[in-house]
């Protein structure tokens, strides 16, 4: 049996939201369950767990997109950049396209 290419959201996730999702899962999608096992509060699962939703979303967003949206989308949704830059190197992305564009 051939199985199905996983979508590319499941493929840009690092290895530990992958296993965070894998543990999700095997908790029943309890955050109670899944703060016990990792020794943490519930406020803090769900802060992780928001974090990761935010990160599926923007990579979900950005398959629209080329591939500099996509990585400055990615970067915001894993914290790494913050909104404000994100806009600015976006829009500075799309003078320069535009710039490629009329020469």
């Amino acid at each position: 049996m051939k199985h199905p290419t996983p979508p590319p959201w499941v493929l840009a996730l690092e290895e530990e939201d992958l296993y965070f999702v894998r543990r999700f899962i095997l908790a029943s999608g309890s955050l109670k369950a899944l703060a016990q096992t990792y020794g943490v509060s519930y406020p803090t699962v769900r802060s992780r767990l928001d974090r990761l939703i935010a990160k599926v979303e923007a990579l979900e967003e950005a398959s629209d997109g080329d591939p500099m949206q996509q990585l400055v989308r990615q970067l915001v949704a894993g914290g790494e950049l913050n909104r404000d830059l994100a806009r600015r190197l976006l829009r500075a992305h799309r003078e320069s396209l535009e710039t490629e564009e009329h020469t």
